[in-house]
């Protein structure tokens, strides 16, 4: 019964250590983890002066200073945010924000 026991368990961890062993090389690339964050353009930074656009020098430089800030490489994106990408969840939105200097700012970043 021991005997029995005894294999059981040893199939048992060999079962769960074979993945690792014969897995992928250590060196294996993660995929590129990508997040985006919405900013309001009223947060006293100045970041949509720079990003509002959603091109120029200026905006590439704030929006890669505030990917790095929160922890990621670059910034993949920036622009004003789009009605839909900050009322998804509201099926009627009490007021729409109709000027695009009202609407939040997109930075998306990657890793």
């Amino acid at each position: 019964m021991r005997r029995s026991l005894a294999v059981f368990g040893i199939i048992g961890l060999l079962a769960n250590a074979a993945p690792a062993l014969a897995g992928e090389p250590s060196g294996a690339a993660l995929p590129g983890v990508e997040k985006t964050f919405l900013i309001p353009s009223s947060d006293g930074y100045g970041v949509a002066e720079c990003l509002s656009t959603g091109t120029g020098e200026c905006g590439q430089v704030v929006a890669d200073a505030w990917c790095e800030s929160q922890g990621f490489a670059k910034a993949a994106s920036f622009g004003v945010a789009a009605q839909d990408e900050y009322t998804g969840a509201i099926d009627n939105p009490p007021v729409p924000v109709t000027r695009p200097a009202d609407r939040p700012i997109r930075i998306t970043c990657r890793d």
